[in-house]
Parts: C-alpha cells; sequence; structure tokens
C-alpha cells in the first residue's frame, strides 16, 4: 500500500479544504509531520484511516465528532485518498454523519454517511469496473486488498509508539490481549471451548450411565432382596440370584395347582346346598301365598262387582256433566237478558221474556242512521277547530315580527357609524408592516452598537494586556539572545580547552596533526560546553517563538478594537439606549398592529356582511307579514260560515262529536239486547235435550233410574286402585301354583346343610389366595429381575469402553488447557500466540541490534511465571555488554524506546505477513525521539534509512526539533482561529 493524495474539508481542525501530495512529501522516503500542540498533526493520521475504513483509532472513533466546529454551515465534511494497493490505484472518497442546516426552511438535518471507491486504472479480478458505491461494500473491499482490518492497520502502519511501551512491559496477558487482537487467534480459543465443553459432555454422560448403572442394581437389589457381598463376584451373584428365583417358583406353581383343585370341589359342594335350600324355600313360599289367597275370596268378589258398577257408570256421569253445563249455560243467558233489556232504552226490565227482537233491531237502525249523518259534520268541526287554532298562531306570529322588525330598523340605524370606525382601524394596520421593518431595521442597528459599547471596555483592557505581554516577550527574547551570544562567545573563547579534552596520548590533534600534546589548554571558569550553547539556543527559540504568539495576539486585539470603535460610531451609550428604548416600544405597538390587520379586516367585514344581511332580514319579514295577514282574514271568514252548520247538529250537546258518541252508544245497547235474547232461546233448548239424554243413557247401562247410576260412580284413582289389586291377586295365585308344578318332588321339610358348606369353601378359596399371591409376586419378581439383569450387563458392558475413552478426553484435554502433563502450564492459544511473538522477537532483533549498536538483542521465554503462572509470553533483552538476559522493565526511557520501535516495526512485518495482505509501503511512527540523545538518534535514522531504501515511505510524527534540521522534507500544521492548515515545508 502506497499513498498519494489525501484531500479533506471541514475535518477535526480543518475548517477549510487542504490537500496532501505523499508522491511529492516522500519523494525522498522519509518525512516529518510536525506543527503545535493540538493543531491536528494525528488527525491526518485520522483521516486516512477514515477514508480506509470509516473509522479512527482508539476512543475518538466513540466520539463520533469528525466536524469541524468553526466551519461555515454550507461547506461540507469528507475525505478524499488516493493510493495504490497491489498495483490497483484507486481512490476513495468519505463524509461521515453529521448535523447541517436544512435547504430548505429553519433548524437542521443529518446528513447520512457516505462512501465511494473509483479505480483510476484496471480493477483487480472479480471486482465491479464501474467502482462501488455503497459505503457498506467500500470498507470490506479495502480490508480485503489491504488483508488487514482496521485495528490491525492502525497497529502496523500507524505505529503508536506509547501503546508498545506498554506492550514491550506488559503482562502475559496483556500481551496475550494485543496478540490475540492483531492474530486472529480465536479459533484456537474455540479448539480449547471445544474440547473443555467436550470433556463436560462427555463427563456428563458418564456419569451419567454411572448413575444408570447404579440405580439399575440398586432396583435390582431391592427386587431380590438381597445385596452381593463387596468381595462377591457381581456377575457370579446376578447368574445364582436368577436361579434361586427360578426353583422357588415352581416349587410356589406346584402348591398353587393342587390347592386350585380343593378350592373348586369345595365351591361344586357349595353351589349343590345353595340350590337345594333355594328349592325348599320357593315351595314353602308357595303353599303359604296359596293359604293366604283362599282366606280373602270374599274381598275378591265385593271389589270385582264395585269395579263392573264403577265402569258401568261413566257414560250416565258424562251425559250428567253435559246436563250440567247446559243449565249452567242456561242460568248465564237468563242473566244477560236481564242485564242487556234493563240497559235498553224507552224498555222496562219486566219485559225481557215479552220483548219483540224486530222491535229492537229496529229502533237500533235508526239510531245507527242519524249518527252516519252526523259524521260529516265531526269533520267540519274539527276543522273549525283547527282554523281557530291556525288564527290564533297567525296573531302571534304578526306580533311577534312587527316587533322584530323595529329592533333590525334600530340595528340598522347604528351601523353606518361602526363601520366608519372599523375602516379607519383597517387602513391604520395597513400601513403598520412598512414601518415596522424600517423601525425594526434600526432597532437591530443599535442592538449591534449596544453590543460592541458593551464589550469595548473589555476588548481594550485585553489589548492593553497583550501589549503588556508582547512588550514581556521583546525583552525576554532579548536577553535570551544575548545570553545566547555569550553562551558562543564564551564557548569560541574555551574551544581550545573543550578541544584538550577529547586529545588522548598517540592520537592525532584534530587541529594539527601531531600526535604529542606538550601543552593542552586547561578549561577555566567561565567556559560553556556544547550542552549549555544547545540549552541557550533552545531557550532562545523558544521565546522568538512565544514573542510571535504575543504579537499575533496584539494585532488580534487591535483589530477587535478597530471593529467595535467601528460600529458604536460618534454616539454616545446613552443615546443609543434612551433611542434604543423609544424605538423598541414603537417596534412592539407596530406588532400588535400587524397581529391586528387580519382581525379588523374580518371586523370590517363582518360589519358591512351585517348590513347587508339586516336589509335582507327586513325584506323577509315584510313579505311574511303581509303573508300572515291575507291568511288570517280568509280563515276568520270561513270560520264564520261554518258556525250556523255546527250549531244545528250539535243539538243539546255541546259537540257533534258527543251528539253522534251518544248515538251509536244507544245502538250499541239495542245491539246486545238483541244477541243475549237469541242466546236464551237457544240455551233452553239445549238444557231440555240433555235431561232426555240422561234418562235414556242410565237406563242403557242397566240402571233404574239416573240416581242410581251417580251413585255407582267412583273416583279414576279409586278405579285404578280396584283394578291393580285384583290383578296383583290373579298373579300371585298363579305363581304359586307355577312353582308346585315346577317342584312337585320337593318336600317342604327338607334340611340343607349351606353354612357347613360355605365354610369348607371359604378355607379352601383363602388358601388359594395366597398360593396365587406367593406365585404372582414370585412371577413378577422372575420378570424384573430378568429385565434388570439383562439391562444390569448391558449397562456394566457400555461402560467400560466409555471410561477407558474418558480418561484419554480427560488428559489431552488438561494437557489443551495447560494442566495436568502440561510442564509449562501453556495453553494451546497461549502456545500459538508464544510462536507468534518468538517470530516478532526475531524481527525485532534485527532492527534493535542495529539502533543500539549491537548491545541489546530480543528473546522469547516460554518459563513458567512465579507462583505456577502460565507462562509463554515473556519478552526479555540480552545485553551484549554484560551477557545476562534482564527484563525490559529495566531499560532506560531512550533504550525503551529503541526497543518499542524495532518492537513496533518487527511485529508490523510479521502481522503483514500473517495477513498476506499488500506490501505496507507507507508507514507512520508517533512520537518518542525526545528521549534519544544525538547519537542514538543517529542510529534510529540510520534503521529508518534502512526502511525507506527498501521502497517505503516513512512519517515521522514529532515536535523534536533536531529532527526538522535532519529531516529536510516537513508537512507543517499551523492552528489559529480560522482553523488549522497544512503546508509542505522543504
Amino acid at each position: 500500500m502506497r499513498l498519494h493524495h489525501l484531500e479533506l474539508s471541514a475535518f477535526g481542525p480543518f475548517r477549510d479544504r487542504q490537500r496532501v501530495d505523499f508522491d511529492e512529501l516522500g519523494a525522498d522516503g522519509l518525512f516529518l509531520l510536525h506543527g503545535d500542540t493540538g493543531a491536528g498533526k494525528t488527525t491526518v493520521l485520522d483521516a486516512v484511516t477514515f477514508a480506509l475504513y470509516g473509522h479512527v483509532p482508539g476512543a475518538r472513533d466513540q466520539a463520533k465528532a469528525l466536524r469541524c466546529d468553526t466551519a461555515p454551515p454550507e461547506t461540507p465534511t469528507w475525505v478524499e485518498l488516493e493510493l495504490t494497493v497491489q498495483g490497483c490505484r484507486m481512490r476513495v472518497r468519505r463524509n461521515p454523519e453529521y448535523e447541517r442546516p436544512k435547504k430548505t426552511g429553519s433548524g437542521t438535518t443529518k446528513e447520512k454517511p457516505k462512501a465511494s471507491l473509483t479505480w483510476l486504472n484496471e480493477p483487480p479480478a472479480g471486482e465491479p469496473t464501474e467502482g462501488i458505491t455503497r459505503p457498506n461494500d467500500v470498507g470490506p473491499t479495502v480490508e480485503r486488498l489491504l488483508g488487514l482490518d482496521v485495528r490491525q492497520f492502525c497497529h502496523v502502519a500507524l505505529l503508536p509508539q506509547g501503546d508498545f511501551a506498554r506492550f514491550l512491559r506488559a503482562d502475559a496477558k496483556e500481551r496475550a490481549d494485543l496478540l490475540e487482537k492483531l492474530f486472529d487467534t480465536r479459533q484456537f480459543s474455540r479448539i480449547e471451548q471445544w474440547f473443555t465443553e467436550l470433556r463436560r459432555k462427555r463427563g456428563d454422560e458418564l456419569d451419567g450411565a454411572r448413575r444408570h448403572g447404579e440405580k439399575l442394581l440398586a432396583r435390582f437389589c431391592q427386587v431380590a432382596g438381597e445385596e452381593p457381598g463387596e468381595e462377591q463376584d457381581r456377575a457370579e451373584w446376578l447368574d445364582g440370584l436368577e436361579r434361586s428365583f427360578a426353583r422357588q417358583y415352581e416349587r410356589a406353581r406346584a402348591e398353587h395347582e393342587r390347592l386350585s383343585g380343593q378350592r373348586r370341589r369345595a365351591d361344586e359342594a357349595l353351589a349343590a346346598q345353595r340350590e337345594l335350600a333355594d328349592r325348599v324355600s320357593r315351595v314353602r313360599a308357595a303353599r303359604a301365598e296359596l293359604d293366604e289367597l283362599d282366606s280373602r275370596t270374599e274381598e275378591y268378589r265385593a271389589a270385582a262387582a264395585e269395579l263392573d258398577a264403577a265402569r258401568r257408570a261413566e257414560p250416565v256421569d258424562n251425559t250428567a256433566g253435559e246436563l250440567e253445563s247446559g243449565v249452567a249455560r242456561l242460568r248465564a243467558a237468563e242473566r244477560e237478558l236481564h242485564d242487556a233489556l234493563a240497559d235498553c232504552p224507552e224498555a222496562e226490565p219486566g219485559e225481557a221474556e215479552g220483548t219483540d227482537i224486530e222491535t229492537l233491531r229496529a229502533r237500533s237502525s235508526r239510531y245507527r242512521e242519524t249518527a252516519a249523518v252526523l259524521a260529516e259534520r265531526v269533520g267540519e268541526a274539527e276543522q273549525q277547530r283547527r282554523d281557530r287554532e291556525r288564527i290564533a298562531e297567525l296573531d302571534r306570529s304578526l306580533a311577534a315580527d312587527l316587533a322584530t322588525d323595529e329592533d333590525l330598523a334600530e340595528q340598522e340605524r347604528r351601523l353606518p357609524e361602526a363601520i366608519e370606525q372599523a375602516l379607519t382601524a383597517v387602513r391604520e394596520a395597513e400601513r403598520a408592516p412598512e414601518r415596522l421593518e424600517v423601525v425594526t431595521s434600526r432597532c437591530d442597528e443599535l442592538d449591534t452598537a449596544l453590543r460592541a459599547a458593551g464589550e469595548l471596555p473589555e476588548a481594550e483592557a485585553r489589548l492593553a494586556a497583550a501589549r503588556e505581554r508582547a512588550q514581556r516577550a521583546v525583552d525576554e527574547h532579548q536577553a535570551a539572545r544575548e545570553h545566547l551570544q555569550d553562551v558562543r562567545e564564551r564557548r569560541l573563547a574555551g574551544m581550545a580547552a573543550e578541544l584538550a579534552t577529547r586529545l588522548s596520548e598517540g592520537a592525532a590533534c584534530p587541529v594539527c596533526g601531531s600526535p604529542r600534546h606538550p601543552e593542552p589548554a586547561e578549561p577555566h571558569d567561565s567556559s560553556v560546553g556544547a550542552e549549555e550553547e544547545r540549552t541557550a539556543r533552545e531557550a532562545e527559540a523558544e521565546c522568538q517563538r512565544r514573542r510571535d504568539r504575543e504579537h499575533e495576539y496584539v494585532a488580534e486585539a487591535e483589530r477587535e478594537c478597530a471593529r467595535l470603535r467601528e460600529q458604536l460610531g460618534d454616539r454616545a451609550e446613552h443615546q443609543l439606549r434612551e433611542e434604543f428604548d423609544r424605538l423598541t416600544a414603537e417596534r412592539e405597538a407596530l406588532g400588535e398592529l400587524v397581529e391586528q390587520q387580519r382581525a379588523r379586516a374580518d371586523r370590517l367585514a363582518e360589519l358591512r356582511g351585517r348590513s347587508e344581511e339586516l336589509g335582507n332580514r327586513r325584506a323577509e319579514l315584510d313579505r311574511r307579514v303581509n303573508a300572515a295577514r291575507s291568511t288570517r282574514d280568509s280563515l276568520a271568514e270561513a270560520v264564520e260560515e261554518r258556525q250556523q252548520r255546527l250549531s244545528e247538529a250539535r243539538g243539546g250537546f255541546d259537540t257533534v262529536a258527543a251528539r253522534r258518541d251518544h248515538l251509536l252508544e244507544l245502538a250499541r245497547r239495542l245491539d246486545r239486547a238483541v244477541t243475549a235474547r237469541g242466546e236464551y232461546d237457544r240455551a233452553s233448548a239445549h238444557e231440555t235435550e240433555r235431561r232426555e239424554a240422561l234418562a235414556r243413557v242410565a237406563t242403557e247401562n242397566g240402571f233404574e233410574t239416573p240416581e242410581a247410576a251417580l251413585r255407582a260412580r267412583r273416583e279414576r284413582s279409586r278405579l285404578d286402585e280396584l283394578a291393580e289389586w285384583l290383578r296383583e291377586m290373579d298373579r300371585r295365585d298363579a305363581a304359586a301354583r307355577a312353582t308346585l308344578r315346577e317342584l312337585p318332588d320337593v318336600s317342604p321339610d327338607t334340611e340343607a346343610d349351606v353354612a357347613g358348606a360355605a365354610e369348607a369353601a371359604e378355607r379352601a378359596r383363602r388358601l388359594t389366595d395366597e398360593a396365587t399371591g406367593v406365585l404372582g409376586d414370585l412371577d413378577r419378581r422372575s420378570a424384573q429381575l430378568a429385565e434388570l439383569g439383562r439391562e444390569l450387563r448391558q449397562s456394566w458392558k457400555e461402560l467400560e469402553p466409555a471410561e477407558r475413552e474418558f480418561a484419554e478426553l480427560d488428559a489431552l484435554t488438561d494437557v489443551i488447557n495447560g494442566q495436568g502433563q502440561n510442564a509449562r502450564r501453556m495453553t494451546l492459544r497461549s502456545y500459538v500466540l508464544a510462536a507468534r511473538l518468538e517470530e516478532v522477537a526475531e524481527a525485532a532483533t534485527v532492527r534493535l541490534r542495529h539502533m543500539s549498536d549491537g548491545r541489546y538483542a530480543f528473546v522469547h521465554s516460554d518459563e513458567q511465571g512465579a507462583h505456577g503462572k502460565r507462562g509463554g509470553l515473556d519478552l526479555r533483552v540480552v545485553d551484549d555488554y554484560s551477557g545476562l538476559t534482564r527484563s525490559t522493565r529495566t531499560l532506560s526511557g531512550g533504550e525503551s524506546f529503541l526497543a518499542s520501535l524495532s518492537l513496533a516495526l518487527g511485529l508490523a512485518d510479521v502481522v503483514s505477513a500473517e495477513a498476506g495482505g499488500a506490501m505496507l509501503d507507507t508507514l507512520f511512527i508517533d512520537e518518542g525521539f525526545g528521549t534519544l540523545d544525538g547519537d542514538t538518534l543517529d542510529l534510529v535514522m540510520d534503521a529508518l534509512d534502512e526502511l525507506r531504501a527498501g521502497g517505503r515511505m516513512v512519517g515521522l510524527v514529532s515536535h523534536v526539533d533536531e529532527l526538522r534540521q535532519r529531516v529536510p522534507i516537513r508537512l507543517r500544521v499551523r492552528k489559529s482561529r480560522g482553523g488549522s492548515s497544512l503546508a509542505i515545508e522543504s
């Protein structure tokens, strides 16, 4: 991987668009990235990582704050990187997620993250020729081409010296965590977990099998009622126990068959005795039944006679019931006729039997005819009532409409004045917006001037303080320059003595070349060396930088004061305040007028509409009043004309309807009398007919008189009771005689011994049941023992190989997890990481020997840690001066930097080779050079020269001034209030 160009906009502290040409910057293979603290040196590296992977290193990625805070809202945030990977040149462009102003309206909206990848030459095989535009596809493509994920890239291409110093001094666990991140050894951890889980699973299965065998054995012992001896062979014990149970079962089965025969014979004898006792009992019961029936013969004959007479009296009883119904009907018709004649007009109650039906019918017809004539007048009477109610309603409506018209007329007289006032208010509100705009603009100007008046004293104070600090910085810089000049002069004066300290006998003088030094110069009290001169030079440079910064602060403060004075002009603050308060009050009043503009226009429209509405309503009222008056006059004339006809039809009644209802009521009474007379005649004829039928039916059923037949009547329950009693007597007689015919040879004096036979049968049954229980228990236990024996033998057969297999798995799992026979106490994962660490140590040793002038080398140690801790990841250094191996914690600050840098470079080489990705032609090394002396820095620079000699481009990120003199090409990062900027210096 080689970088060519980097462009970024509104990213980090860089507000404006910046561009870095790595081809120009890395033309010599080595360049320096330097600048003030907080200027944005690390942001350049973040931009490279973000362009490739969409993430930035470390905790900065969690903050999600990549946009420049001071960038204008319309400036977009993006990063674009052009690079070559495996011969393919590409351009990657990304923008992060951030808030930007909405294009329409107020507020902000979220800009979604975007990414694209464009091929600048032939793409790799299998990649789309048109490039990639989906953000989720760009990162995986870059990762696939580089062979590194973002975590590995940050540790391989961006060498963070501080992280590797921690790695250098870390314990085994911390070192393992980092190595596992860089070298994907998760599969080995999964193998450890797989073996552990398999051992647990197989152990659980083996424990289950053991528990199952123990349960089977316990169940077998429980069924058998016996347990094996401690030294007895379990298989032999099992076989002997099964044979013993087989012999017991055969003996029990033979005894059960013998007792079963005895039980059958006893049961047969008991059945015979019970049958004899039953036959004798039936004969005795039959003879006793016949004797009882003979004693009740007379009672039987009386009941039969009573039942026959009652059955013959039933038709007579039915006819008597019909006669009673006819008599009741005649009495009711007689009462109804008497009541109806009493209710008839112009008739006496005593005339009921002699009243002529036709006369009553004629009088009823006359009444109905008169009522029919009055029906027409009833309709006219109802219409007369409605017309009078309508006239009253019209009178009330006319009075209300006339009152409403007077009220509307009064409202019409008041409207013109109100409309004129509303029109004036609308015109006033229409002029308000134009005046409000002028007043608002003026208020804004005054507000800006007031703020400037308030800020000016503070700005002038800052200017005075900045000038004072600038003057002190000038004085300090002048003093530092004078001190530097004095130091240089004193060093030149004592240069001879300084050179004399480097002379040794027999070595040539660097000035004259003589090997003899008869009178070397002696240093005096005022002599200084190179270290004092370097310190003075650095102090002078620092004072110069402080002087430049303070002058920039003064210039900035002067510009701020000039801007505030320009805004203030020649006006006093109290004058501005008075005018601002007056215009603010006017603006508020105008604002209220603007807000009321719509309401005032609506009010004017409402009043004008009200005027038109009142005119329409008065015209409608006038039309309605005229129509009501015309209708009332017509109705009054019709009512007067109809009144004479209704008076004649009413007669002596209050209304025509009352007279008509009276006539209809008289006709209804007469109709009732006619109906009652007819019903009386029919009831009388029916009563006579039923009396004759009753006498005839009594004679036909064998009774002398109807009264005799009625005396023979019985209730239905009595009849059923007599019939059932007679049937029961007949059934008992027949059953007793049938029993005697069935058992002619059985004497009622015979005796049966049922109790003795039952006692013998019960004794035989009890003995047989006991034998059956013993046989069943032996049969059940034998079956259970046979089944349990088969399962127990199979369990013992399967358990033996499972235990051997688990023992092998248990030992192997212990070795993989650093236990058991594992002498180094190293897990499989630690073993793989130790191998990787050994490769890293070998690669890092090559560079460390060169940087330390052959003194130090890395060695990997797999010894076990203190207190039995697991080993395998210990890293030590061999000191060639002493020949001893010692801990990396004993290295000094500068030596630690050399070791850390060597370790970082070695780890980068191993990770890159392990990942199988592209060669990393561009590396960045961040800080740590300030801990080195001049000679060691020379060795480090030589090592870096070897890196660039191999075709790599190396970027150093450092504050060390001496590197500016050693590295000719530099990328300078400058910071300012307007945002940081990038520039290439050479």
